[in-house]
């Protein structure tokens, strides 16, 4: 059995074009809000593709509300007109991967509101993931070890203890290519990994007297160099 290592664009040549060849399928068949899209395994057969490249082009369109897929049921077309349909398959098809700026830019003004409501909102429970977060990031930092995802775990922390389910989803959306990228520009140097342990436990310290303008402020001051940085790049 032959196993093919695809690169990240190959692939997304692959997604492209099993969602264009969808579209065509609708277009062709006619098929009206409410229709059900032939089995996964057809589909798969007549597009000459991978059952998982398949079913990461459908999920990707019920991300954007193009399809709903029904457990026991199958695939269905969304109540969205041929048109409109078509049109919000195009917007999709000329999407592209956000640069690193772009990501980082999201990445701050999601955060300096989350922040906030995390001083508001948080629990005992949410205080206990940031601190292990927390904790964790240090011990990797003094042992002289990279912290990427540990750094990032304790923002995700905090993205949870906002209590806004659609700001943490976009946390959790933007996470994986931040940490890709953080590790391709270095950008986590070792005097920035210390003064991170620091800067950390000031955001926590907010978060935990429950100071939203503070925790705010003290976030922007742990941003400040990513944001330099970014731009130096």
């Amino acid at each position: 059995m032959k196993i093919e290592i695809l690169t990240r664009n190959e692939n997304q040549e692959i997604l492209h074009g099993i969602i264009s060849k969808i579209r065509d399928l609708m277009n062709f068949k006619n098929l009206e809000p409410g229709d059900k899209l032939p089995s996964e395994r057809m589909l798969a057969e007549k597009f000459d593709v991978s059952r998982s490249n398949l079913r990461e082009a459908i999920q990707k369109l019920e991300f954007y509300g193009l399809l709903e897929s029904k457990p026991q049921s199958g695939t269905f077309v969304a109540d969205i007109g041929q048109v409109a349909m078509n049109g919000m398959i195009e917007d999709i098809l000329r999407l592209e991967e956000p640069d690193f700026k772009s990501l980082v830019e999201t990445r701050i003004l999601l955060e300096l509101k989350t922040v906030r409501l995390a001083a508001q909102r948080r629990t005992k429970e949410d205080l206990k993931q940031m601190k292990m977060a927390l904790e964790a990031y240090s011990k990797k930092v003094n042992n002289g070890e990279d912290a990427v995802q540990e750094d990032l775990l304790f923002h995700l922390a905090i993205a949870k203890a906002s209590g806004n389910s659609t700001m943490n989803t976009f946390m959790l959306i933007i996470t994986p290519e931040i940490i890709t990228n953080f590790e391709k520009y270095h950008v986590c140097d070792k005097g920035m990994a210390f003064r991170g342990i620091e800067e950390h436990q000031e955001v926590f310290d907010a978060i935990k007297d429950q100071n939203p303008q503070l925790a705010k402020e003290k976030m922007k001051v742990h941003f400040k160099t990513l944001y330099q940085y970014c731009y130096n790049i």
